[in-house]
C-alpha cells in the first residue's frame, strides 16, 4: 500500500491524514468520560459560545455541584488558562464544571454502568432545555482544531490514554475518526465540507493509499 501524505488540504483547511486512516467511537461505558475531568485545563471555547453557555447556565445549574456553582459564581464559565487561551472553568484543577456524575445504560451490553461523568450542558440541549448542546472543541474530540497567526486552520487527531477503549471499539466497528465525527464536522465546517472531505477519501481509498 502507498504510503499516505502526513497532511491533506480539504478546501482551506489542513487536515492531518490520521483523521481518515485511524479509527475511533466512543466508548462510555467503558471510560465513564474522563475526558471531561482529566487535565489541567478545561475545554476550549471561543467568545460566541461563552455567551451561549452563559443563556444555558441556569437550565444546567441544578445538576452542577455546590462546589462547581460556587465556581461559576467567583470567575464565571470560562477562563484563560496558563496558554493564553480561553478555556472552561474547572473545579479542583481538573473537572469542567459542567460535568455532573450519573449512571448509563450501556447500550451494546444492556447493563446498567454507574458513576458516569457526563454533560450537564448537553442534557439540558436534548431534554430541549437550551439550543446550546456542549462547546465544539468537546463535541469535535479527538479532533483538535489549531489556527494559526495567518488564519490558517488545521485539525489533528489527539492520541490519548484514557481513549484506548474508544480506539479499540472504532477497529471492532471498521469506524474511521471522520466518519465517528460526521455531525461535529457538519456543525463546524458545514454540509460541502465534509462531503468534500468523503469524497478526498473514498478516491484515496481507491487509489489504494487507504483500505
Amino acid at each position: 500500500m502507498p504510503s499516505l501524505p502526513p497532511i491533506l488540504q480539504i478546501g482551506e483547511i489542513l487536515i492531518s491524514s490520521d483523521i481518515l486512516t485511524e479509527q475511533f467511537c466512543c466508548d462510555l461505558a467503558a471510560c465513564k468520560g474522563q475526558c471531561c475531568i482529566e487535565g489541567d485545563a478545561g475545554a476550549p471555547v471561543t467568545l460566541d459560545e461563552v455567551m451561549q453557555i452563559e443563556d444555558a447556565v441556569d437550565v444546567a445549574w441544578g445538576d452542577l455541584s455546590a462546589t462547581a456553582q460556587a465556581v461559576i459564581d467567583r470567575q464565571g464559565v470560562a477562563y484563560t488558562d496558563e496558554e493564553g487561551d480561553l478555556v472552561t472553568s474547572i473545579v479542583g484543577g481538573k473537572d469542567c464544571v459542567f460535568t455532573y456524575y450519573d449512571d448509563i445504560t450501556d447500550q451494546d451490553s444492556g447493563q446498567n454502568i454507574s458513576g458516569c461523568c457526563l454533560c450537564a450542558l448537553e442534557k439540558a440541549f436534548r431534554a430541549g432545555r437550551s439550543r446550546f448542546c456542549k462547546p465544539i472543541s468537546c463535541a469535535l474530540y479527538p479532533i483538535r482544531e489549531k489556527r494559526f497567526s495567518d488564519g490558517t486552520v488545521a485539525l489533528n487527531y489527539h492520541r490519548w490514554v484514557v481513549c484506548k477503549p474508544a480506539v479499540e471499539k472504532g477497529r471492532r466497528l471498521h469506524l474511521p475518526v471522520y466518519r465517528f465525527l460526521e455531525g461535529p464536522l457538519v456543525r463546524r465546517f458545514g454540509q460541502a465540507w465534509y462531503d468534500e472531505l468523503c469524497t478526498v477519501a473514498n478516491e484515496l481509498r481507491q487509489q489504494g493509499y487507504m483500505e
